[in-house]
Formats: structure tokens, C-alpha cells, sequence
């Protein structure tokens, strides 16, 4: 038995089952075709539910699923069978909410596809601040958010956005920084 909670994976997909981003912490599903093949069944499993207002829970293929709805994005975690579902229920609102804070921040102020897409280097991030190797680290929406607006801050913001010169700028220092090491 394991000490402490744990999620097998964290799944974003569009209103039509289509991946926008995932990452799996297990090797339940070995090879891609395992992968995607779980996400058609979660997706299809839960597509007519309304998750939207809270959290829902789902048992497929012997594992947890929690998922929640918001616009066209539908958010999953899953844990094994034995997992908490309030332990992963918190895991999914902290993402959707993250993810809502970090969107609604950029350009338009919408939390859509369309957004996701164009600022999917900020939901890895958050992914990455939420779970790590399986291991919940953070659940907080306004910490998580927080921290990756602090490391895009550090990183001179994304290279899209810069011009030329500071694109330049930044590169230069970071080799100078890596030559220095």
C-alpha cells in the first residue's frame, strides 16, 4: 500500500475527445494506440454527463476518474482503484481552475480550445507543477498560477512575444549564464 496519493494520469481533451495535452505517470498504457484508446473511453464514458458546475466521478477500466467541464475543454485525472476521489477531485479543480486563472489572463480573457492551444506551453507547466512522477504536489489554483506567472516572468516571457533583438538578448544570456557555470 502506498503512503501517499497518487494519479495515473491527467488528461485535457476537446468537446469531441481529441487530446490538447495529457501526461501519464504509469505504464498501465505502454504504447500511444493503449493511450489513446483510454482516452476515447473515458471520453466516451463521460461525454453526456454535465460536469460542469462540480466535479463527477466515473469508474472505467478498474481505475478513479474524476473530470470536470468548462467551455469545450473537458479536464480528467485518474487514480487507481483504490484512490481517494476527494484527493483526485481537488487535483481536477486545481488544474481547471489554474488553467482558467492562466487563460483568462492572456489575450481574449476566454477559457476555450482556441486559448488552450495557443498557450499550451502554460498548461504543461501546470501540469508540471501539479503532479510529479505520480506524486500530487499542488492543489492550490492561485499558488500554481502564481508560480508559472513568476517563471514566465523569469524567462523573459515566451519567445513568440518578444522581438528579435530581445529573443537575441535572452539567448545570449542564457549561454553566457551556461558558460559561466
Amino acid at each position: 500500500m502506498e503512503l501517499c496519493p497518487s494519479v495515473k494520469n491527467v488528461l485535457l481533451l476537446d468537446s469531441e475527445g481529441n487530446r490538447i495535452a495529457a501526461k501519464y505517470y504509469c505504464d498501465d498504457w505502454p504504447t500511444n494506440s493503449a493511450k489513446e484508446a483510454f482516452e476515447k473511453a473515458v471520453f466516451t464514458k463521460t461525454q453526456k454527463t454535465n460536469a460542469r458546475t462540480e466535479a463527477e466521478i466515473a469508474m472505467i477500466e478498474n481505475n478513479v476518474v474524476v473530470y470536470k467541464f468548462v467551455q469545450n475543454l473537458h479536464f480528467f485525472v485518474t487514480g487507481g482503484e483504490d484512490e481517494n476521489e476527494l484527493i483526485l477531485a481537488t487535483v481536477v479543480q486545481g488544474f481547471s481552475d489554474a488553467v482558467g486563472i492562466l487563460l483568462s489572463t492572456c489575450s481574449r480573457g476566454q477559457v476555450d480550445k482556441r486559448e488552450a492551444l495557443e498557450n499550451l506551453d502554460l498548461i504543461l507547466m501546470c501540469l508540471d507543477e501539479i503532479v510529479d512522477g505520480g506524486i500530487i504536489l499542488e492543489t492550490d489554483p492561485n499558488v500554481i498560477a502564481g508560480k508559472i506567472a513568476s517563471q514566465s516572468l523569469d524567462a523573459g516571457g515566451p519567445l513568440s512575444e518578444q522581438t528579435i533583438s530581445q529573443a537575441l538578448a535572452t539567448a545570449r544570456e542564457h549561454l553566457t549564464r551556461s558558460l559561466l557555470k
